[in-house]
Protein backbone atom coordinates (compact mmCIF):
# COMPACT_ATOMS: atom_id res chain seq x y z
CA UNK A 1 0.00 0.00 0.00
CA UNK A 2 1.32 3.52 -1.17
CA UNK A 3 2.00 5.81 1.85
CA UNK A 4 -0.10 8.62 2.34
CA UNK A 5 2.00 10.79 0.85
CA UNK A 6 2.43 8.75 -1.81
CA UNK A 7 -1.13 8.13 -2.18
CA UNK A 8 -1.33 12.37 -2.19
CA UNK A 9 0.99 12.60 -5.13
CA UNK A 10 -0.73 9.46 -7.34
CA UNK A 11 -4.33 11.62 -6.90
CA UNK A 12 -2.63 14.80 -8.39
CA UNK A 13 -0.95 12.88 -11.15
CA UNK A 14 -3.55 10.70 -11.94
CA UNK A 15 -5.66 13.75 -12.04
CA UNK A 16 -8.14 12.25 -10.11
CA UNK A 17 -7.57 14.89 -7.71
CA UNK A 18 -5.88 18.51 -8.20
CA UNK A 19 -6.33 19.99 -11.76
CA UNK A 20 -9.09 17.69 -12.90
CA UNK A 21 -10.59 16.71 -16.37
CA UNK A 22 -13.83 18.39 -15.54
CA UNK A 23 -14.74 21.57 -16.80
CA UNK A 24 -15.58 24.02 -14.83
CA UNK A 25 -18.67 25.18 -17.12
CA UNK A 26 -19.81 21.13 -17.25
CA UNK A 27 -19.78 21.51 -13.08
CA UNK A 28 -21.88 24.69 -13.06
CA UNK A 29 -24.14 23.76 -15.86
CA UNK A 30 -24.80 20.89 -13.38
CA UNK A 31 -25.53 23.31 -10.64
CA UNK A 32 -28.03 24.71 -12.95
CA UNK A 33 -30.11 21.80 -13.42
CA UNK A 34 -29.91 20.57 -9.63
CA UNK A 35 -31.00 23.88 -8.85
CA UNK A 36 -33.76 23.42 -11.37
CA UNK A 37 -35.05 20.30 -10.08
CA UNK A 38 -33.81 18.35 -13.08
CA UNK A 39 -34.35 14.80 -12.59
CA UNK A 40 -30.90 14.41 -14.50
CA UNK A 41 -29.32 16.14 -11.63
CA UNK A 42 -31.17 15.28 -8.76
CA UNK A 43 -30.31 11.58 -9.30
CA UNK A 44 -32.79 10.77 -6.70
CA UNK A 45 -32.17 13.27 -4.14
CA UNK A 46 -35.21 15.11 -3.10
CA UNK A 47 -33.36 18.32 -0.86
CA UNK A 48 -34.95 19.48 1.88
CA UNK A 49 -33.19 23.14 2.15
CA UNK A 50 -33.19 25.52 -1.52
CA UNK A 51 -30.25 25.40 -3.14
CA UNK A 52 -29.63 27.85 -6.03
CA UNK A 53 -26.34 28.07 -7.92
CA UNK A 54 -24.67 30.70 -5.13
CA UNK A 55 -25.73 27.94 -2.69
CA UNK A 56 -23.90 24.73 -4.19
CA UNK A 57 -20.75 26.59 -5.72
CA UNK A 58 -19.91 27.36 -1.74
CA UNK A 59 -21.12 23.46 -0.56
CA UNK A 60 -18.67 21.94 -3.41
CA UNK A 61 -16.20 24.33 -2.50
CA UNK A 62 -16.52 23.09 0.64
CA UNK A 63 -16.53 19.29 0.39
CA UNK A 64 -14.28 19.08 -3.14
CA UNK A 65 -12.10 22.15 -2.80
CA UNK A 66 -13.12 23.66 -6.26
CA UNK A 67 -13.38 27.58 -6.65
CA UNK A 68 -15.96 29.66 -4.57
CA UNK A 69 -15.46 32.63 -6.82
CA UNK A 70 -18.95 33.27 -8.80
CA UNK A 71 -16.67 34.94 -11.25
CA UNK A 72 -15.06 31.89 -12.09
CA UNK A 73 -16.67 30.30 -15.04
CA UNK A 74 -14.35 28.49 -17.19
CA UNK A 75 -11.19 26.08 -16.66
CA UNK A 76 -10.76 23.33 -15.47
CA UNK A 77 -11.95 22.06 -12.12
CA UNK A 78 -9.70 21.95 -8.52
CA UNK A 79 -10.59 19.06 -6.42
CA UNK A 80 -8.24 19.50 -2.97
CA UNK A 81 -6.39 16.16 -2.62
CA UNK A 82 -6.65 15.98 0.97
CA UNK A 83 -10.49 15.80 0.94
CA UNK A 84 -10.12 13.13 -1.08
CA UNK A 85 -8.11 11.35 1.40
CA UNK A 86 -10.13 12.12 3.81
CA UNK A 87 -13.68 10.92 2.07
CA UNK A 88 -11.18 7.71 1.35
CA UNK A 89 -10.59 7.24 5.19
CA UNK A 90 -14.58 7.72 6.63
CA UNK A 91 -15.41 5.27 3.36
CA UNK A 92 -13.01 2.32 4.70
CA UNK A 93 -14.40 3.19 8.38
CA UNK A 94 -18.06 2.39 6.99
CA UNK A 95 -17.06 -0.52 5.76
CA UNK A 96 -14.95 -1.46 8.68
CA UNK A 97 -18.55 -1.22 10.44
CA UNK A 98 -20.66 -3.14 8.10
CA UNK A 99 -17.70 -6.22 8.33
CA UNK A 100 -18.05 -6.27 11.94
CA UNK A 101 -22.03 -6.68 12.03
CA UNK A 102 -21.27 -9.23 8.74
CA UNK A 103 -23.78 -6.78 6.98
CA UNK A 104 -25.62 -7.56 3.79
CA UNK A 105 -24.14 -4.85 1.40
CA UNK A 106 -25.30 -3.57 -2.41
CA UNK A 107 -22.72 -2.24 -5.07
CA UNK A 108 -23.81 -0.62 -7.83
CA UNK A 109 -22.45 1.96 -10.52
CA UNK A 110 -23.82 4.48 -12.98
CA UNK A 111 -19.93 4.48 -14.27
CA UNK A 112 -19.07 0.90 -14.99
CA UNK A 113 -16.04 1.35 -17.49
CA UNK A 114 -13.85 3.35 -15.29
CA UNK A 115 -15.13 2.17 -11.55
CA UNK A 116 -16.61 -1.43 -12.22
CA UNK A 117 -12.93 -2.88 -11.17
CA UNK A 118 -12.89 -0.24 -7.66
CA UNK A 119 -16.03 -1.71 -7.12
CA UNK A 120 -15.67 -5.44 -7.63
CA UNK A 121 -12.40 -5.48 -5.84
CA UNK A 122 -14.89 -4.04 -2.95
CA UNK A 123 -17.02 -6.68 -3.40
CA UNK A 124 -14.56 -9.54 -3.37
CA UNK A 125 -13.50 -8.67 0.06
CA UNK A 126 -16.37 -7.82 1.38
CA UNK A 127 -18.02 -11.25 0.44
CA UNK A 128 -14.64 -13.34 1.62
CA UNK A 129 -14.92 -11.20 5.35
CA UNK A 130 -18.57 -13.25 5.26
CA UNK A 131 -21.12 -9.86 4.34
CA UNK A 132 -23.72 -11.20 1.48
CA UNK A 133 -23.31 -9.18 -1.57
CA UNK A 134 -26.69 -8.84 -3.05
CA UNK A 135 -27.68 -9.28 -6.36
CA UNK A 136 -31.47 -8.95 -6.55
CA UNK A 137 -33.48 -8.00 -9.95
CA UNK A 138 -30.66 -9.54 -11.91
CA UNK A 139 -31.89 -9.17 -15.23
CA UNK A 140 -34.90 -7.63 -14.99
CA UNK A 141 -35.55 -4.37 -17.53
CA UNK A 142 -35.78 -0.50 -16.17
CA UNK A 143 -36.76 2.41 -18.76
CA UNK A 144 -34.37 5.48 -18.54
CA UNK A 145 -34.57 8.96 -19.98
CA UNK A 146 -32.12 9.46 -21.45
CA UNK A 147 -31.21 12.37 -23.27
CA UNK A 148 -31.96 10.30 -26.85
CA UNK A 149 -35.33 9.45 -24.68
CA UNK A 150 -36.80 6.54 -23.13
CA UNK A 151 -34.21 3.43 -23.54
CA UNK A 152 -34.90 -0.05 -22.10
CA UNK A 153 -32.30 -1.46 -19.94
CA UNK A 154 -31.15 -4.72 -18.02
CA UNK A 155 -30.05 -4.81 -14.88
CA UNK A 156 -26.78 -6.97 -14.45
CA UNK A 157 -24.28 -8.27 -12.21
CA UNK A 158 -20.63 -8.20 -12.86
CA UNK A 159 -18.20 -9.78 -9.94
CA UNK A 160 -20.98 -8.46 -7.57
CA UNK A 161 -21.57 -5.16 -9.22
CA UNK A 162 -24.95 -3.67 -10.68
CA UNK A 163 -24.98 -2.09 -13.61
CA UNK A 164 -27.41 -1.59 -16.77
CA UNK A 165 -26.94 -2.30 -20.04
CA UNK A 166 -28.87 -1.59 -22.87
CA UNK A 167 -31.35 -4.41 -24.04
CA UNK A 168 -29.93 -4.62 -27.20
CA UNK A 169 -26.83 -4.61 -26.09
CA UNK A 170 -26.56 -7.44 -23.60
CA UNK A 171 -24.96 -10.72 -24.80
CA UNK A 172 -22.97 -9.05 -26.92
CA UNK A 173 -19.48 -9.35 -25.56
CA UNK A 174 -18.71 -5.77 -26.14
CA UNK A 175 -21.12 -3.55 -24.22
CA UNK A 176 -19.19 -3.10 -20.73
CA UNK A 177 -22.23 -1.04 -19.00
CA UNK A 178 -24.04 1.99 -19.56
CA UNK A 179 -23.25 5.31 -18.02
CA UNK A 180 -26.14 6.50 -16.01
CA UNK A 181 -27.05 8.96 -13.73
CA UNK A 182 -31.10 7.63 -13.09
CA UNK A 183 -31.74 6.03 -9.08
CA UNK A 184 -34.17 3.37 -10.73
CA UNK A 185 -31.51 0.60 -10.75
CA UNK A 186 -31.47 0.89 -7.19
CA UNK A 187 -34.82 1.57 -6.65
CA UNK A 188 -35.83 -1.79 -8.94
CA UNK A 189 -33.39 -3.27 -6.90
CA UNK A 190 -34.17 -3.06 -3.35
CA UNK A 191 -37.82 -3.12 -4.39
CA UNK A 192 -36.83 -6.96 -5.42
CA UNK A 193 -34.85 -7.50 -2.43
CA UNK A 194 -37.62 -6.41 -0.13
CA UNK A 195 -40.07 -9.02 -2.23
CA UNK A 196 -37.77 -11.90 -2.16
CA UNK A 197 -38.15 -11.72 1.87
CA UNK A 198 -34.57 -11.88 2.22
CA UNK A 199 -31.64 -9.59 3.98
CA UNK A 200 -31.79 -6.04 2.82
CA UNK A 201 -28.21 -4.00 2.30
CA UNK A 202 -27.21 -2.89 5.36
CA UNK A 203 -24.98 -0.95 3.26
CA UNK A 204 -25.19 0.26 -0.22
CA UNK A 205 -21.88 1.43 -2.41
CA UNK A 206 -21.31 3.50 -5.84
CA UNK A 207 -21.65 6.55 -7.37
CA UNK A 208 -24.71 8.38 -9.09
CA UNK A 209 -28.18 7.05 -8.89
CA UNK A 210 -27.19 4.22 -6.86
CA UNK A 211 -26.14 6.19 -4.06
CA UNK A 212 -28.75 8.98 -4.19
CA UNK A 213 -31.05 6.80 -4.47
CA UNK A 214 -30.66 4.54 -2.20
CA UNK A 215 -29.67 6.85 0.71
CA UNK A 216 -33.21 8.71 -0.27
CA UNK A 217 -34.84 5.57 0.70
CA UNK A 218 -33.71 5.57 3.89
CA UNK A 219 -30.48 3.26 3.46
CA UNK A 220 -26.72 4.16 4.21
CA UNK A 221 -24.99 4.90 1.41
CA UNK A 222 -21.07 5.76 0.56
CA UNK A 223 -19.78 6.86 -2.56
CA UNK A 224 -17.60 8.40 -5.08
CA UNK A 225 -18.33 11.92 -6.82
CA UNK A 226 -17.37 14.50 -9.09
CA UNK A 227 -17.43 18.41 -9.23
CA UNK A 228 -20.44 17.75 -11.53
CA UNK A 229 -22.25 15.60 -9.57
CA UNK A 230 -23.79 17.88 -6.98
CA UNK A 231 -26.67 15.80 -5.86
CA UNK A 232 -23.96 13.29 -3.71
CA UNK A 233 -22.77 16.12 -1.76
CA UNK A 234 -26.44 17.51 -0.88
CA UNK A 235 -27.23 14.61 -0.10
CA UNK A 236 -24.79 14.16 2.23
CA UNK A 237 -24.58 17.94 3.67
CA UNK A 238 -28.70 16.94 4.27
CA UNK A 239 -27.94 13.42 6.07
CA UNK A 240 -28.99 11.29 3.39
CA UNK A 241 -25.86 9.89 2.07
CA UNK A 242 -23.29 8.94 4.74
CA UNK A 243 -20.05 9.40 3.25
CA UNK A 244 -18.71 11.09 -0.23
CA UNK A 245 -15.46 10.73 -1.97
CA UNK A 246 -14.61 13.68 -3.97
CA UNK A 247 -12.23 12.65 -7.27
CA UNK A 248 -12.64 12.43 -10.40
CA UNK A 249 -14.82 9.38 -11.48
CA UNK A 250 -13.86 9.15 -15.25
CA UNK A 251 -10.23 8.22 -15.72
CA UNK A 252 -8.64 5.28 -16.85
CA UNK A 253 -9.72 2.36 -14.44
CA UNK A 254 -6.15 1.36 -13.23
CA UNK A 255 -5.38 4.58 -11.66
CA UNK A 256 -8.17 3.68 -9.35
CA UNK A 257 -5.96 0.03 -8.34
CA UNK A 258 -3.79 2.45 -5.40
CA UNK A 259 -6.96 4.23 -3.80
CA UNK A 260 -8.49 0.21 -3.61
CA UNK A 261 -5.04 -1.32 -2.46
CA UNK A 262 -5.72 1.99 0.51
CA UNK A 263 -9.24 1.57 1.16
CA UNK A 264 -9.30 -2.21 1.50
CA UNK A 265 -6.02 -2.24 4.12
CA UNK A 266 -7.63 0.71 5.87
CA UNK A 267 -10.92 -1.17 6.01
CA UNK A 268 -8.89 -4.41 7.63
CA UNK A 269 -9.67 -6.16 4.40
CA UNK A 270 -6.61 -6.55 2.29
CA UNK A 271 -6.07 -10.26 1.35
Amino acid sequence: MLSIGALRGHLVAARLAGVVATTRETSLRSYRLFAAGDPRALMGVDPCAEWGQRELVALMADKCGVSRDPLCVDGHDVIDPDRTLAGLEAFAGRLRAVVRRGGAVLIGTGHPRPLLGFYAALADALSAAGCVVLTPAQGRCVDITTRFGLRTYNLEYVRGVALVRAADAVGSGREPGAHTHSPLPVRLALAAAAEADGPLPELVIGDHGWVCGAGQLGFEAIGLADTDDPALFVGEAEGVVSVVVPLDDGVRSAYYRPLTRYVLKRACLSQ
